[in-house]
């Protein structure tokens, strides 16, 4: 599943491609997707500029020249990606975002859980971003704010991480790889986590985040970038996937266990 540094990746990568060009039409194949496109999204689109590509969370934000905003989320499998207008769709090529100068922008979705939906109020206030957490790679985003958000929390800090009313985008992987990296058994009660080795976390997440999309994302399974290219990051990993294989620092055995039914992966002697 495509996570925050996938989806960072997708966004820095299609940004410079359809940033202040118009929309000629939008071609849908298959709307119904997580949610059923709306039906007049090429009535809607038609001839609006994309003034600016973000993202917030795992979405990724088209803001138009109308005040209004794409909302995209590339679900279990999605990718976008920028191809040739010649290019003939294939069986999961659901939606072609094509502009006036030629370039087209494709949604692939082979599980169809992705969306794309349209709105008009402000971001911050739609249904799906209002009760996100912070973004991990921003200033907000700190030790002191985890340990106060981590009061009374009985919940495991891997579960808590992993949370996106706390944070954002800290998936499977990157929580294991963080926890390995702050020293912090993925067991632990959040509750119970000292302010120090908040900030040390909080540390190790912004590090492990911003060297998976330096690397261009962790490829398991579908992540493809907008050229559909895969990220490399899972040649870095520390401890995900690598149960029973010697710990990198200390050469013990990797173990893995199940945390809210995901498999979680760390070292007993690295990590308490």
């Amino acid at each position: 599943m495509p996570e925050l540094p996938e989806v960072e990746t997708t966004c820095r990568g299609i940004s410079p491609h359809i940033t202040g060009k118009k929309i000629a039409e939008v071609i849908v194949r298959q709307r119904q997707l997580r949610w059923p496109i709306p039906e007049n999204i090429n009535e809607i689109l038609r001839n609006l500029v994309i003034n600016k590509v973000s993202r917030r969370a795992k979405y990724l934000l088209l803001e138009t020249n109308k005040v209004s905003t794409v909302l995209l989320h590339l679900g279990m499998s999605g990718s976008l990606r920028i191809v040739d207008s010649k290019q003939v769709p294939g069986k999961h090529d659901h939606v072609d975002f094509v502009f006036t100068d030629g370039t087209v922008l494709r949604f692939n979705d082979t599980r169809k859980f992705g969306a794309i939906l349209y709105t008009t109020e402000p971001i911050n206030q739609h249904k799906l971003i209002s009760q996100l957490g912070s973004e991990p790679l921003s200033e907000k985003f700190t030790g002191n704010h985890l340990h106060q958000l981590s009061r009374n929390k009985k919940v495991s800090i891997k579960a808590f991480i992993m949370d996106g009313h706390h944070v954002v985008g800290v998936g499977n992987i990157y929580a294991s790889e963080s926890l390995f990296m702050a020293g912090i058994l993925p067991t632990r009660q959040a509750g119970r986590v000292s302010l120090k080795r908040y900030q040390k976390l909080a540390q190790c997440i912004k590090v492990v985040l911003q060297q998976a999309i330096n690397q261009g994302g962790t490829t398991l399974r579908d992540f493809v970038n907008e050229q559909g290219k895969p990220g490399y990051f899972q040649q870095s990993l520390s401890v995900y996937g690598r149960s029973e294989q010697k710990c990198l620092l200390c050469s013990s055995p990797i173990k893995q266990i199940k945390i809210a039914q995901r498999a979680s992966y760390y070292c007993n002697q690295c990590q308490s």
